[in-house]
């Protein structure tokens, strides 16, 4: 099946590196117009426009701050056209031991949650707002298996902010279908990244490995497929759908 994503253009962030950048390349390889959001890594923003196949743009918001995102989309929108397609990647995953004292675990905690919910709220509601005119849009939002199996006390907050995903996932695809909206979630497991080689070289890969029923790590690519195919029109009938990808670590 020969996937064409000609005429969309579409808001990736996090696509400096990891998954987001994976996506960003295939999206890019489909036909897509990428606009690649980084927080600071502009060299490798940059990097990844310059290898991209189709015309692409870098974009950069703190999303830590809800003042700078807030307006992030319609700037977007005015600088480069409607936006057809929005997918939520970025996120960060900080450790917090419960032996923090309370005041250590809050700032832990709030960070993530702005990052990790916070900032996809807001991006999705001024993406369905740019959307309802031209009566399409897809939003596809990078969660975890955190969301739905937990995690270690560590990452009570990584764990909840996911969660958070899903509802919000759902909500969306339930009362802006008929106005031309789409919402898929994503639930990757454990993925060979950036963020993941950190824990790795603490825990060491057999850690990773023990946990999931495949002989290899999941890479971002072989996460990206599926953001093209949920942002092509082609699933749309799955709207509402959380899809895991976690190579049998968690199983519903």
């Amino acid at each position: 099946m020969n996937i064409s994503l000609k005429n969309q253009r579409i808001l990736v962030t996090g696509a400096s590196r990891g998954i987001g950048r994976a996506i960003a390349r295939q999206l890019s390889d489909s036909g897509a117009e990428v606009i690649i959001h980084f927080n600071s890594n502009k060299e490798e923003a940059e990097s990844l426009l310059n290898q991209l196949k189709n015309p692409a743009h870098i974009e950069a918001c703190d999303l830590s701050q809800s003042a700078e995102v807030v307006g992030f989309i319609p700037r977007l929108v005015e600088k480069y056209g409607p936006i057809t397609g929005l997918v939520n990647n970025a996120g960060i995953s900080p450790s917090a031991p419960d032996t923090l004292s309370t005041g250590k675990w809050l700032e832990v905690w709030e960070k993530t949650m702005a990052v990790n919910a916070t900032a996809v709220g807001i991006l999705c509601k001024e993406f369905v707002d740019q959307a309802k005119p031209q009566h399409q849009g897809r939003i596809v939002t990078i969660s975890s298996r955190a969301a739905f199996r937990g995690d270690t006390t560590d990452y009570l907050a990584y764990a909840a902010s996911k969660g958070a995903l899903v509802s919000l996932t759902r909500s969306i695809a339930r009362h802006y279908g008929k106005e031309g909206i789409k919402a898929f979630l994503i639930a990757p497991g454990f993925t060979r990244t950036d963020m993941a080689n950190e824990i790795l070289s603490e825990y060491g890969e057999e850690f990773a490995l023990k946990d999931i029923a495949l002989n290899e790590l999941t890479t971002p690519e072989d996460i990206a497929p599926m953001v093209v195919l949920l942002c092509s029109g082609l699933a749309d009938h799955a709207t509402g759908t959380s899809i895991d990808i976690n190579a049998g670590s968690y199983v519903r």
